[in-house]
């Protein structure tokens, strides 16, 4: 095989492997993605079946965790990545971290539902909950097809969702205390909703984390700890430059 035949072999081996990296994330976000959602519903169907399945499940999470992780650390020792494809292997290991614990909050909300689905559920039937639990869902699956498209605009677009979910959060934590000082009986049943909510709003989080890696992978910047606004005014005024 001649020289410049075998440097194509190799460069298509490895374009290979890092979409199979690329494939094997969207894999695990969607089984987490599967994992919330679930969660949710068994929370407020009071379904104690549904949330002991969600918490069984886990243990696939945290295995495809450590298969992509192991593949990223096999590919970084022999295939010397640089530039961009380093930055999608980097992404690639903080994007599985971040998606561990999508799972692990995930069967949090789990453990709560299965317990919360003995007590005799409110007349609102957790109406808050499921709302705040639908919008960071949507949040998760939009920041992962931001990941597989490499859009950058759209991962920003999703990140600043992230307040609203906040501040959902907020008028839930403010809900449950007025129930638990109006009547102390609630106070078992507001705790676990808080904790509930809290494990919701933290996705939401780990969902802007994913997004900022996409920022990352796209244009190189490190977008961690920098307003959402600023970020958008900064990759504006690049293109601004590149383009004159």
């Amino acid at each position: 095989m001649e020289k410049a035949d075998l440097s194509h072999h190799i460069l298509s081996r490895f374009n290979a492997d890092l979409e199979r990296l690329r494939t094997s994330v969207l894999q695990m976000g969607g089984l987490v993605e599967e994992q919330l959602a679930n969660a949710v519903l068994a929370l407020v169907n009071g379904d104690t079946a549904a949330a002991e399945k969600v918490v069984r499940n886990d243990h696939r999470v945290n295995g495809m965790e450590v298969s992509i992780d192991e593949d990223c650390n096999r590919i970084l020792a022999t295939r010397s990545p640089a530039a961009s494809d380093l930055r999608l292997i980097v992404a690639v290991i903080k994007t599985i971290t971040d998606l561990e614990r999508i799972g692990d909050e995930a069967e949090k909300i789990g453990y709560i539902g299965s317990r919360l689905a003995t007590m005799e559920r409110p007349a609102d039937r957790y109406r808050e909950i499921k709302h705040l639990g639908r919008a960071v869902e949507q949040m998760v699956h939009d920041a992962l097809d931001a990941f597989a498209r490499l859009d950058a605009d759209a991962a920003l677009a999703v990140a600043k969702r992230d307040r609203m979910v906040d501040e959902e959060y907020e008028a839930i934590q403010r809900q449950c205390i007025t129930f638990m000082m109006e009547d102390p009986r609630s106070i078992r049943r507001a705790i676990d909703v808080l904790w509930v909510a809290r494990a919701i709003e933290r996705i939401g989080d780990h969902a802007k984390n994913i997004c900022e890696y996409v920022v990352y992978m796209v244009h190189g910047k490190d977008v961690r700890h920098i307003r959402i606004e600023d970020v958008e005014e900064e990759l504006k005024a690049r293109s601004s430059s590149a383009a004159s």
